[in-house]
């Protein structure tokens, strides 16, 4: 069976904090939104394939880092975005845009099950991509 586009899965933990991820065919291959759909004033996040392997590993990165600390990483891009680890007492990774948009946090409690998803959101990125490769050729 043939995914459809867009893809969109929400991710809660027992708390009851929701993230929801998307991924659709976007001009330059494919577009991942991130949001929490249940929280005031959260940002939106847009990524292309390549925000989207940043953010896995950074994910990883960071559980392996808490409850020390890590460097920021920065991208350009078509969406320029640094990622930030909060190590305090409830860690979180930390999302901006570095636009006028509020950033968006990923707390501790969700970051097995976001990684998990992303595996799967960024192969899925992966194969729009070469998909809209070759179309263009």
């Amino acid at each position: 069976m043939a995914t459809n586009f867009p893809r969109v899965r929400e991710i809660s933990d027992p708390y009851g904090e929701v993230l929801r991820i998307s991924v659709e065919p976007h001009p330059g291959g494919a577009l991942v939104l991130i949001d929490r759909p249940n929280a005031q004033g959260s940002g939106k996040i847009m990524l292309d394939a390549y925000g989207a392997d940043i953010l896995l590993g950074y994910i990883m990165s960071a559980r392996l880092a808490v409850p020390g600390t890590m460097p920021e990483e920065e991208i350009g891009g078509a969406f320029p975005t640094r990622f930030q680890l909060e190590p305090g007492p409830d860690a979180a990774v930390i999302i901006d845009q570095l636009n006028d948009e509020p950033a968006l946090m990923i707390l501790a409690a969700l970051w097995d099950r976001v990684y998990a998803e992303l595996c799967i959101v960024c192969a899925h990125a992966r194969e729009l991509g070469r998909g809209r490769q070759a179309y263009l050729h």
